[in-house]
């Protein structure tokens, strides 16, 4: 007995899970679920859900990021591959990493044609955002698409990222985010709460999985606010670039 009381349910951290209020060591294993259960059907849900559009904002964070030869980079939540083939595709010599803490993501990324092509330059891991397997001033590039607001503490993510670029690194996050035009916002909102959980259903037979990502997307901080955290992370001219009127956002970071 060390004379100190039992946690007790009231004294647990909590956090936000879509729209609902959980306790912050449920959230990793909730995610996880959610995204085993799209994994199969995740390439194509973004092509349907965004009608192809998700694929003009990779390339417009690869024109941002203009990856050079020889860079690592360590993409985290990359899931399917997407950003780690684009980044390989622009830059000859360069590694990327795969980090995505839901392994069935990870298998079907290795499915996909460009990771036979460029298997000499890749790898894939399992791993956490939160807690990076990887030494300090490994990378030179730190790329999530998509996937920071799955994070149960977004501060520790991009305080692991931080610890992981070199000096001289690049932070960017691609992440849906909001419309600066309330009546557009939401007209989006009415789409987005009506259309894709039945569109989930209809081609992944998982309405639920993808009512959490709508919702998500909503819980997740505006343009001005999640600079300003990556600011407190320690990144400096810190930037970011609206693409399609705010729906999504690429904010950039270096670490000096």
């Amino acid at each position: 007995m060390n004379g100190q009381a039992p946690m007790s349910a009231s004294d647990k951290k909590t956090t936000h899970f879509g729209f609902r209020t959980v306790e912050e060591d449920q959230k990793a294993g909730m995610v996880h679920g959610v995204f085993t259960n799209v994994a199969s059907k995740y390439d194509i849900m973004n092509d349907v859900m965004s009608m192809g559009i998700h694929r003009l904002w990779k390339d417009a964070m690869m024109d941002w990021l203009a990856p050079r030869p020889g860079q690592k980079l360590l993409d985290v939540a990359g899931g399917t591959g997407d950003i780690s083939f684009r980044f390989l595709g622009r830059a000859p010599g360069a590694h990327a990493t795969v980090l995505d803490m839901t392994e069935s993501m990870l298998v079907e990324g290795r499915k996909r044609a460009e990771a036979g092509r460029m298997a000499e330059s890749l790898d894939w891991v399992v791993g956490d955002a939160m807690a990076l397997p990887f030494e300090a001033n490994t990378f030179d590039v730190y790329t999530i698409s998509f996937g920071i607001r799955n994070v149960t503490r977004i501060e520790d993510a991009l305080s692991e990222a931080f610890r992981v670029l070199r000096p001289g690194g690049r932070l960017m996050v691609l992440e849906f985010s909001q419309i600066p035009n309330d009546m557009m916002q939401k007209a989006y909102d009415l789409y987005s709460f009506n259309v894709i959980p039945r569109m989930g259903k209809l081609i992944a037979n998982d309405s639920e999985s993808y009512q959490y990502l709508v919702e998500s997307i909503r819980k997740f901080p505006d343009q001005e606010r999640f600079a300003g955290m990556i600011r407190d992370a320690g990144f400096e001219n810190v930037a970011y670039r609206n693409l399609s009127m705010g729906i999504a956002a690429l904010h950039s970071g270096w670490k000096i």
